[in-house]
């Protein structure tokens, strides 16, 4: 919604600036989105006068000019073919910002062919206000220094808000501007809209055959009108919004709209056969007054003549019977509509109208004859002829029922009150009337306040007019009893693992638990009793046995459009069957093998990425990583050479990663190749008692001042025999004094017998107190080399 200052004054009596209006409306819960100030955009530039224009000495399409400015008189180069002597013009002096080309003149005088320019007499192209540029703007005679935005008529701010769906009152500027009187910041104008009395009968038929859809239609012809071009105020004001003015009697009903709220349509009699009927539509074409052809169903109100449609009610009028320059007689509507209606209708046809948009809310039904006698007398003042009696078909809603008011809920619920006089005066300004002087109050609500049904809503109105600012800070009492935590372990894990993998450089996705039947099947799922009786698609017809099925065909889909190397991941339910303990939570994600294109060459993408983001996922939910069993997973989706699984013994099984099997991406149509990990919160044992919610210990710092000592050991060990068990058994040689070991080698070759491989490892010393011997050294050695036999693992010669 938009309006301008002026407009606004016209039915607010304010001496308040600008600034202290949006103040107001803000606090008042009118939400304003922008202020456009043109003034304020060409406030450098103000009114010269050309003293004298002569040529150029050494320039033959220049001129020499000599200014009257407000900062005195200046000599101006100007090469516009257009200046001359007694013109008045708009002058900017050094330093301004021109906004048409985008720059600013210099600060000092320049010299142009040789003589020095002290500013610039600029045309609408560079001031942004038309595209001629090729000469300097004339201005009408005003005094030297006077800002342009005032001789041009551009100093009118526009204000635009948002309007929430229960304020329709707040869609004209005379409900913006009683709101306002309500805050003091001024002061409603009175009026009075004075009946145009009919000098002849009007013979003009309207019926109503949908009574719900169009509860009343108030009308009245005006013969003999002339449809020319409306006034320069009244364009004026459409134009300062962003309408584009038509005509008189269109310009007439676009007022009507934004001043009062009121939309109004205009029929030319002439083009009228017999009888207007609202009825249901009956699935007919029409062409629109917005050049659109519309098709009318029978949930859709149309407004229509013995011959067909007209048009859509409160929506969009027909183009046969729109008005024109030749139109002489004309029916003026003033019709209600079910706003349910109307809004079914337009979103079904695309229709985005300002009438649409005010009927959909609920119009002042109170208004409807004043709207259409305020009408009247401006068709009559504008375009001439002479009026008809209004007639009034069906019936006009009643008023709302009238609410009982305490005032002393206001203080209840808000913590403050201003007092009742004041509460009282609020009410009123805004419309609401006490009748009698008893308590509770009993007060009338105004036609245009639907949405007050009950004495909350008066107590909301209150509230916003005398001040939310005002409200106390008060905290709430706190309730009796445990307070147990507002997320469960597993929701606490999980956002810390997400993150954890958000780290790791993963994107985060959340896609549908349906799948297609050969995908699941693909994933060990597709189980006949995990088919859905009515999927939403074709292609989502089975609940999922795996989360990796949506993340690998998103994945494709990228790569596809030009994004390779997709790294995603998703927390949450997979299906085994339809037993309540067959649903478990996964959290799962993948990368996409693609090609490396970097100069300084990338890191390679293997089974052990997955594994790393896996245990990435783990530690960050409280697992001890360091300890955990490394098997091969049993699912036929993992490629059976490049996989395996984390657990915590033989049966709790915390994780699987790995490179994805051929078979299983051809079935998905995955080209490449794909490392992916499937990792599962549920599995992990709740935490000790003494420890933190994912899991681990917060033990003391400690820190050594020591340079750490590392040891290379390289041992024989069976092809059987997994490196992780030959670190994990290294680890625990002595806990004191390792703190790392980590896998750098694998061999298998010549010195090497068949069935057998080397592993080499590093391993970190920390020292705590002194510095370690060569004795401590060795004797931690040789508990390494003992750990190691434990597993069957000799050291290499």
């Amino acid at each position: 919604m938009k309006f301008t200052l002026s407009w606004l004054k016209e039915h607010l009596d304010t001496d308040a600036s600008l600034t202290e209006i949006v103040d107001a409306m803000t606090m008042a819960g009118l939400e304003v989105e922008e202020v456009i100030d043109p003034a304020a955009a060409l406030s450098d530039f103000t009114v010269g006068h050309v003293l004298a224009a002569e040529k150029h000495p050494d320039a033959d399409k220049l001129k020499l000019c000599r200014v009257a400015t407000k900062d005195g008189e200046q000599q101006i180069v100007c090469g516009a073919p257009n200046a001359r002597e007694g013109l008045y013009v708009a002058f900017a002096p050094l330093g301004t910002y021109i906004p048409g080309p985008d720059f600013s003149l210099d600060k000092k005088p320049r010299k142009i062919r040789g003589i020095e320019s002290f500013g610039m007499m600029c045309s609408a192209d560079e001031l942004n206000l038309g595209e001629d540029s090729d000469g300097i703007i004339e201005l009408p005679e005003a005094p030297v220094g006077t800002p342009i935005s005032v001789v041009l008529g551009l100093n009118d701010p526009v204000i635009d808000f948002e309007v929430t769906p229960n304020r329709p009152d707040w869609l004209g500027v005379r409900g913006i501007a009683r709101d306002l009187a309500a805050t003091g910041i001024g002061t409603l104008k009175p009026e009075t809209i004075e009946p145009v009395q009919g000098s002849f009968d009007n013979e003009q038929t309207i019926l109503i055959e949908a009574a719900d859809a169009c509860p009343a239609f108030v009308g009245r012809v005006v013969r003999g009108v002339k449809n020319g071009s409306s006034p320069e105020w009244l364009q004026t004001k459409l134009k300062a919004i962003g309408l584009r003015p038509i005509s008189a009697l269109v310009d007439i009903t676009n007022f009507m709209t934004i001043d009062r709220a009121r939309p109004l349509h205009v029929y030319d009699l002439a083009k009228v056969q017999g009888s207007i009927i609202v009825r249901m539509g009956e699935d007919e074409t029409f062409k629109a007054l917005d050049d659109k052809t519309y098709s009318a169903s029978a949930d859709d109100v149309a407004i229509a003549d013995e011959t067909g449609i007209l048009g859509l009610g409160g929506i969009v009028g027909g183009e046969s019977s729109g008005v024109s320059e030749e139109t002489t007689d004309i029916l003026i509507e003033c019709a209600v509509f079910d706003p349910l209606t109307i809004r079914r209708s337009a979103k079904r046809l695309g229709v985005n109208s300002d009438a649409k948009y005010r009927f959909e809310r609920g119009i002042d039904t109170g208004f409807m004859r004043d709207g259409m006698e305020m009408a009247t007398r401006l068709v009559l003042d504008l375009c001439g002829g002479e009026a008809s009696t209004v007639d009034v078909a069906g019936d006009i809603p009643a008023a709302p029922e009238p609410v009982s008011f305490d005032p002393a809920r206001v203080e209840q619920l808000l913590g403050f009150t201003p007092g009742e006089d004041e509460i009282e005066r609020i009410l009123k300004t805004l419309g609401f009337e006490r009748q009698g002087k008893s308590t509770p109050w009993i007060m009338s609500v105004p036609t245009g306040r639907r949405d007050v049904t009950m004495q909350a809503d008066l107590v909301e109105d209150v509230a916003r007019i005398a001040g939310f600012d005002k409200l106390p800070a008060t905290s709430l009492p706190a309730l009796p009893g445990r307070r147990e935590p507002t997320a469960t372990l597993t929701q606490t894990r999980t956002r810390l693992a997400r993150r954890a993998l958000a780290l790791q450089g993963l994107s985060e996705t959340v896609s549908w638990s349906f799948v297609l039947g050969a995908h699941a099947t693909a994933f060990g799922g597709g189980a006949d009793a995990l088919h859905l009786d009515n999927p939403i698609s074709a292609d989502l017809n089975v609940m999922r046995p795996s989360a990796l099925i949506h993340l690998l065909l998103s994945g494709q889909t990228a790569a596809d459009r030009g994004y390779p190397g997709a790294a995603l991941f998703e927390l949450g339910p997979v299906y085994r069957g339809t037993e309540p303990g067959d649903q478990s939570l996964t959290l799962a994600g993948l990368r996409r093998i693609e090609p490396a294109r970097d100069w300084a060459g990338a890191d390679e993408i293997t089974a052990l990425t997955a594994k790393a983001d896996a245990l990435a996922a783990l530690d960050a939910m409280g697992a001890n990583v360091d300890n955990l069993q490394m098997s091969q997973p049993t699912g036929d989706y993992w490629h059976p050479g490049r996989s395996g699984r984390l657990q915590m013994g033989p049966k709790n099984i915390l994780a699987d990663f790995g490179e994805l099997h051929p078979r299983v991406l051809k079935a998905l149509g995955i080209a490449g190749r794909v490392v992916a990990f499937e990792v599962w919160p549920e599995n992990l044992p709740a935490p000790r008692k003494g420890k933190n919610s994912a899991g681990k210990s917060k033990g003391a710092l400690a820190l050594s001042g020591l340079m750490p000592v590392h040891r290379d050991f390289a041992f024989i060990v069976s092809d059987d025999v997994a490196a992780g068990d030959l670190v994990k058994a290294a680890r625990g040689a002595d806990k004191a004094l390792i703190s790392d070991v980590s896998l750098f080698d694998i061999y298998v070759g010549k010195g090497i017998d068949d069935g057998q491989k080397s592993l080499a490892i590093d391993v970190t010393l920390s020292p705590k107190e002194d510095t370690l011997t060569d004795a401590q050294i060795e004797a931690v050695s040789a508990k390494i080399v003992k750990a190691a036999e434990k597993i069957g693992a000799v050291l290499r010669g």
